[in-house]
């Protein structure tokens, strides 16, 4: 009796199958398409949905990042750099004071309570946002989109509005007045 050799019938489909499955083995390794919560801060980091809730990250470069699903609930992100980070981030409560954010794309961010004082929103897509009962005193929202976006309660005094020339009258709570 012979051991079964399986053979396919279509030796080219089989190839093309494995050689598939190897390219795509390929392309994610070089993506770089793992996120590694214990990499440090820096540029482009590949922080998806890792968990920062009540971390000292005051000043940190997070520019280019990637984090998505990632969670900064009540750390310290005072003057960071998140200029074209994008993400669907929560932000709740977290004290961001002069962070910067140009260019960012955080559709469906949640900064509910967040304190963003003199925060730097230059351009950044702001769509579905939450900035319920956040702190936005003097903040910079020139050519933000903000559509969708939830102020409800946020103070918006001395903010630069999305047009770039209206500034926000003292105890613009919930609206730019």
């Amino acid at each position: 009796m012979q051991p079964f050799i399986f053979r396919s019938h279509k030796p080219r489909l089989r190839a093309l199958a494995l050689l598939g499955a190897l390219s795509a083995c390929i392309a994610l390794a070089a993506t770089g398409a793992e996120a590694a919560c214990t990499d440090p801060p820096g540029p482009g980091v590949d922080w998806r949905s890792c968990n920062f809730d009540n971390y000292p990250l005051a000043g940190v470069n997070l520019t280019g990042a990637n984090l998505n699903d990632a969670s900064f609930n009540w750390a310290d992100l005072t003057g960071a750099a998140l200029d074209e980070a994008r993400g669907r981030v929560r932000f709740a409560r977290a004290k961001m004071t002069g962070a910067t954010f140009r260019d960012a794309r955080l559709r469906g961010a949640d900064f509910s309570q967040a304190k963003l004082n003199d925060a730097d929103f230059t351009g950044a897509d702001l769509a579905d946002v939450r900035f319920q009962s956040a702190i936005l005193r003097g903040a910079n929202l020139t050519g933000a989109r903000v559509r969708n976006a939830d102020f409800f309660r946020a103070d918006l005094s001395g903010a630069t509005w999305t047009d770039g020339k209206r500034v926000c009258a003292e105890g613009s709570i919930s609206f730019c007045r």
